[in-house]
């Protein structure tokens, strides 16, 4: 049976999304509220790999303190990790995972794509 885990914050409109139409299709996961249980430097590390995309990418660039404290600036990736790991509210929700395999799920088309479902 394959494990659907999304990773999400309750109060982000476009997380709450995600996980709605996830329910909505009747397909069961796994909801991990990340800013209660945040990621081990592991389990980050596994999640940059099953999305293939670096952490810079992942980057919530609308978020003040990004403005504030990290707009402009060039951090290498192992930096961005730890300012990732340290300020989760930076990372991009939801993230669904599926298997082996990750997508940013704030569009629809890309869950839809990862859980092989047909319109």
């Amino acid at each position: 049976m394959e494990m659907i885990t999304v990773y999400h914050n309750p109060k982000c409109r476009k997380s709450r999304a995600g996980v709605q139409y996830i329910q909505n299709k009747g397909i069961e996961c796994t909801i991990v509220e990340y800013l209660k249980t945040p990621f081990t430097r592991e389990q980050f590390a596994d999640l940059l790999m099953k999305l293939n995309m670096r952490p810079a990418d992942i980057v919530r660039t609308q978020e003040d303190e990004y403005r504030e404290k990290l707009k402009g600036k060039n951090f290498t990736d192992e930096e961005w990790v730890t300012i990732l790991l340290e300020n989760p509210k930076l990372i991009q929700r939801p993230i669904v995972v599926k298997n082996h395999k990750a997508v940013l799920g704030h569009d629809v088309d890309e869950i839809e794509r990862l859980l092989g479902i047909i319109l």
